[in-house]
């Protein structure tokens, strides 16, 4: 997908995370290492390496690879990759718009919006999902017909802590565990795969935007969510939480009517662009 930022400048993706996807589960020798990868034991393996002194040496090719300006982040000796990638960034570089009529970003990312219908479907990290599949929950699903979707994917390269969008009352997070399943892969030639990442979700009775879902959704193999509060009240721009190593994406679900997103986003989502937006930064309004 195309991706813009606020100017309209298209902004140049690495596409190596989408080749290696694309390698592991669409051709034979990339879902059978895929079964292998996903196995509890080997993702156990890799997050104790990447939380070990030795991941220490894949840092400096990572902030080359990716031109990360470690300006802005805070000056401290990272003990391991994984402490590297959930670093801290100083608060001057992401100002939170405290205007409490602006709708704002939870996060640094690749925006799209969708407009959330009886019959509406999402892909999220390549699986189909609709609002009652992603939830798992009809119920919750039913409150948002009409509202609004907005999807907020991560990549490697982008800060992986979030804020809350809101002042307001939050609900203890529902935790979903992944599933992966294959068939034999070798078969067939088409080898089917399905699968749903990890993630977890809270309800936020809102301030200023009514009742808000707010889902985070981890990454397949090594990736993990890090939220810190369970039920309690909440203000607007506190860090809610975090993602350990791998791309990730954040989901706010609004109900019918609460915000008008702003042009250019919504111009980008109709024509199939993503718009980069930084955490914080105003993305909407509050619909009066």
């Amino acid at each position: 997908m195309t991706c813009m930022d606020r100017t309209g400048r298209k902004i140049k993706q690495d596409k190596n995370q989408n080749r290696i996807l694309k390698y592991l589960y669409t051709t034979i020798p990339g879902r059978i290492l895929l079964s292998i990868l996903i196995k509890p034991e080997i993702s156990k393996v890799c997050g104790v390496v990447l939380n070990s002194g030795l991941s220490k040496i894949f840092i400096k090719k990572f902030i080359k690879a990716n031109n990360i300006d470690m300006k802005q982040y805070e000056n401290v000796e990272y003990t391991s990759y994984n402490a590297f990638f959930t670093r801290k960034i100083k608060s001057e570089y992401r100002k939170i718009d405290m205007n409490k009529n602006h709708l704002i970003s939870p996060c640094d990312s690749k925006l799209s919006v969708y407009k959330i219908t009886e019959n509406a479907e999402f892909k999220i990290k390549d699986t189909i999902y609709t609002l009652e599949t992603l939830l798992r929950s009809k119920k919750i699903a039913s409150k948002y017909k009409d509202g609004t979707l907005l999807l907020f994917r991560l990549t490697v390269d982008d800060y992986h802590r979030y804020c809350y969008i809101d002042s307001g009352d939050k609900s203890k997070n529902y935790h979903i565990k992944g599933l992966f399943h294959t068939v034999n892969p070798i078969a067939n030639t088409v080898v089917p795969v399905y699968k749903e990442n990890t993630r977890e979700f809270s309800l936020l009775k809102s301030d200023n935007f009514g009742n808000i879902i707010i889902m985070e959704v981890g990454a397949l193999l090594v990736g993990k969510i890090i939220n810190y509060d369970e039920k309690l009240h909440v203000d607007r721009g506190k860090e809610k939480g975090r993602f350990e190593f791998g791309g990730s994406t954040i989901i706010i679900c609004l109900t019918k009517d609460r915000a008008l997103i702003d042009t250019d986003i919504m111009n980008n989502s109709m024509n199939y662009i993503e718009t980069v937006v930084k955490m914080g930064e105003k993305i909407g309004i509050q619909k009066i």
